[in-house]
């Protein structure tokens, strides 16, 4: 089942999706830290180390947003990473906060469509995603690009919400998700659809084992789920 944005829209999901980040992201970083109450730049660290001993050299941000991951990434000290995203709106605050923090040598932001990457394969030591796999249009074909422009050998490292299952963390998710955090996304960003889409997208996503048979069927092998904050969101790990 697909998820859109704005129901009342004929456009697709990925054009739904643009849309929609292209009218929050002068807002998406303060909501996104503010609505996991800081947990998102935790989650990130964590993920990142995971590529440690791999000591990736060329890193690709998918659905990059406004390069928060990516700039995490540096962490693993690469000669270059390069994010893509299908908002130029994120990408613009993106390049400006590189700019800022004298990154945009070390970090390269781009027009990018996840299903169909304009990059060669067996191209990159370490494909890296953080909550953007929610928002393909077809998961699967996404997945397999990623895995195309990978090196043989090469990681994928994906941060995803998911949903927890054991009381109360279930019951009280649930609420936050569905009645608290469109209210507070609704405020800030003047958005009414993006922190519906949110919830909605989460609740129909294939978490846990069933994402990792996706990642499976696409050909990514040694795959691992590491749940994160009582399964409020999932690492996901695979290999070329």
């Amino acid at each position: 089942m697909s998820v859109v944005p704005y129901k009342d829209k004929e456009a697709g999901k990925k054009e739904q999706v643009a849309t929609m980040f292209n009218n929050i992201s002068k807002r998406y970083d303060l909501l996104n830290h503010v609505l996991s109450l800081g947990i998102d730049i935790r989650w990130r660290k964590k993920a990142v180390k995971l590529l440690q001993k791999d000591q990736p050299k060329l890193i690709l941000d998918i659905a990059t947003g406004t390069g928060d991951f990516a700039i995490e990434a540096l962490a693993l000290k690469p000669d270059k990473i390069i994010g893509v995203d299908i908002s130029s709106g994120m990408l613009e605050e993106g390049k400006k906060k590189l700019k800022k923090r004298k990154l945009d040598h070390l970090i390269e932001l781009q027009m990018g469509d996840s299903e169909k990457l304009l990059f060669e394969e067996n191209k990159f030591d370490a494909v890296i995603v953080s909550f953007g796999v929610r928002n393909f249009e077809n998961l699967e074909k996404g997945l397999a690009d990623m895995l195309r422009v990978l090196k043989p050998g090469g990681k994928t490292v994906i941060l995803e919400f998911s949903k927890p299952t054991s009381f109360p963390m279930k019951q009280g998710y649930n609420f936050y998700f569905k009645y608290i955090l469109p209210q507070i996304g609704k405020l800030v960003s003047k958005d009414n659809s993006a922190y519906t889409y949110l919830p909605e997208s989460v609740q129909v996503f294939p978490d846990g084992k069933d994402f990792l048979q996706v990642l499976e069927k696409v050909g990514f092998k040694n795959t691992q789920c590491k749940p994160l904050t009582f399964g409020i969101s999932s690492i996901y790990l695979g290999e070329k």
